[in-house]
């Protein structure tokens, strides 16, 4: 007779004679806060530093216009590296939101420096001088069901594909960049509508409802810690969000309460994709999938396969 499921996980759990060792849990933070660095080079050294010593992983990014990312390691090392990051300049009220695994999400750290902590390429944009209005995720229903609301999903189509709010316009984007450009062609569509939009996290609507301000619009609003919070806060039966939300570390996705979706990542291009698409004749792992498979040269997928030997080959020394 089969066991329960519960039972079955219990028993493989390593153990040292009498006592059941317990899974090792990781802490994931992600986190961003727009202020002021003059010098983001020089914060750098100190911040890696500390993550490598607190065995602290996943990818950091720094500019002149704040900090972005997420991050992954035990309690205590997020703890410390938290602290850190909220004794930076102007970053006394950074705000970060957190799950857990028993999976490592990610296999390193960086810490890296670019010119936006997210890419719109509007240099007039400054989500420090104002933004559109905070809704709560409590809240969130009661404005996107008004008639006289359209609702915008800020993310990359890849994102949108797998997940998204009932009733949200897609604009189709493959780069946050090019949101610019589809709300010039679009901006007709809604003309006396009060705009709302979501993203994952929320740092992209602080950016794209300063610069629907800046275009002259009046009435905007963004969902207040994105997605992410609404489906850590709302309950599955009183949700509008259909599917899963997509997620930049290895757990690729998450549904209500934030529990990991079933996706898995084509490592060719980067999208998800769901294990029974591992079987179409496109998938090849770390190479290829349906969605990328006509998008590569033979030369790129040759690339990619030698980056799978590579990889094996590491594993199987214990790297």
């Amino acid at each position: 007779m089969l066991q329960p499921f519960a039972m079955r996980f219990s028993a493989r759990l390593p153990h040292d004679g009498h006592r059941r060792i317990q899974p090792r849990m990781y802490t994931i933070a992600a986190l961003y806060h727009f202020t002021r660095f003059d010098d983001p080079a020089a914060l750098k050294p100190a911040l890696l530093e500390l993550c490598i010593a607190e065995d602290v992983t996943g990818t950091l990014l720094l500019a002149g216009e704040g900090i972005n990312g997420t991050i992954a390691g035990p309690r205590a090392g997020i703890d410390k590296v938290i602290a850190h990051l909220r004794a930076l300049p102007g970053c006394s009220d950074l705000e970060w939101k957190e799950a857990t695994s028993e999976q490592a999400p990610f296999g390193r750290m960086k810490v890296r420096l670019k010119r936006e902590i997210v890419t719109m390429g509007q240099p007039d944009v400054d989500p420090r001088a104002r933004v559109g209005h905070y809704v709560d995720p409590q809240d969130w229903n009661e404005l996107i069901s008004a008639p006289d609301v359209a609702v915008i999903d800020t993310r990359n189509d890849y994102e949108v594909a797998i997940g998204t709010f009932d009733g949200a316009v897609d604009p189709k984007t493959g780069s946050f960049g090019e949101f610019p450009a589809w709300w010039e062609a679009n901006k007709e569509r809604f003309h006396n509508k009060r705009i709302a939009m979501f993203c994952t996290g929320g740092i992209r609507c602080e950016k794209s409802t300063n610069f629907l301000l800046g275009q002259g619009v009046e009435d905007v609003y963004h969902l207040k810690g994105g997605i992410l919070r609404y489906l850590e806060e709302v309950p599955a039966d009183e949700s509008t969000w259909q599917g899963d939300c997509f997620v930049f570390d290895n757990r690729v996705s998450v549904g209500h309460g934030l529990k990991e979706g079933p996706h898995m990542l084509c490592h060719g291009c980067r999208r998800p994709i769901l294990p029974e698409d591992t079987c179409r004749p496109e998938y090849e792992a770390g190479v290829s999938c349906h969605n990328c498979a006509e998008e590569t040269s033979e030369e790129d997928k040759n690339r990619f396969r030698e980056r799978q030997k590579q990889m094996a080959l590491a594993r199987a020394r214990g790297a």
